[in-house]
């Protein structure tokens, strides 16, 4: 928990993501990266010296695997409350507009819901749980098949609902994530969607790990170039 603090520290001071006051939605998807995020929050909260509230909203897609119990259970143990979302997610994107490339719909989909709720529930804040390489993937994926240099920015104000979103995982990779759950023995949610793993993301991930064996310091390198390119929102706030 300690190098997961140290991540979510450096990219909440970086871009003065929390202040006095916040009240943070948390999306719990279930899976590793969202799961970490909530419970880093948690601890943060602890001991922060800007004091917040969190709750968890997830939002349930209509997918089989998805499962209520097991998230309430994960924010009962921490002491969070738990919010579900019902949503035709899946109906809409795979059986009524039957899309080949479903990802860009599903997200957009589940964003204006967790956004909803948020409001709902008197947040200010929303939290995703976007790691270091889905930044780098993003960038690349933006690059190769849109042609412009640009990836999700670490904090972002949507004006139309008066929400503020968060990113505070954005410095910490999926191998160290995966690291963290595994250590702590912690259980996730099957993944649930039919396109995991057969995704354009999926290429570039492999495309990023071979990247990492020839270069090292490739993914330091990349980072530090969206960086100083002041790419949507990089440069740092502190």
């Amino acid at each position: 928990m300690q190098k997961i603090l140290s991540y979510l520290r450096k990219a909440i001071e970086h871009y003065n993501m929390i202040n006095d006051g916040d009240k943070i939605a948390v999306g719990l998807s279930g899976g590793k990266d969202s799961i970490t995020l909530l419970m880093g929050l948690k601890a943060l909260q602890r001991f922060y010296p800007k004091h917040f509230e969190l709750v968890a909203i997830s939002v349930n897609p209509g997918f089989e695997f998805f499962d209520s119990n097991f998230l309430e259970n994960i924010c009962e143990k921490i002491g969070v409350e738990y919010i579900e979302a019902e949503s035709h997610i899946k109906e809409i994107v795979f059986d009524i507009r039957k899309e080949k490339n479903p990802c860009s719909l599903c997200a957009n989909l589940r964003r204006g819901i967790l956004n909803s709720f948020a409001i709902e529930h008197g947040c200010n804040k929303l939290a995703l749980g976007h790691n270091e390489d889905d930044v780098l993937e993003t960038f690349f994926l933006n690059m190769l098949y849109a042609g412009n240099l640009s990836t999700f920015a670490p904090v972002s104000y949507m004006d139309r609902s008066d929400i503020t979103l968060i990113r505070p995982l954005i410095y910490a990779s999926e191998k160290e994530i995966k690291k963290f759950i595994k250590r702590n023995d912690i259980k996730v949610m099957p993944k649930n969607c039919p396109m995991d793993g057969v995704s354009k993301r999926e290429d570039i991930k492999d495309m990023l790990y071979k990247l990492t064996i020839q270069i090292p310091n490739v993914r330091a390198n990349l980072m530090g170039a969206i960086k100083r390119a002041n790419i949507n929102g990089w440069k740092d706030v502190k």
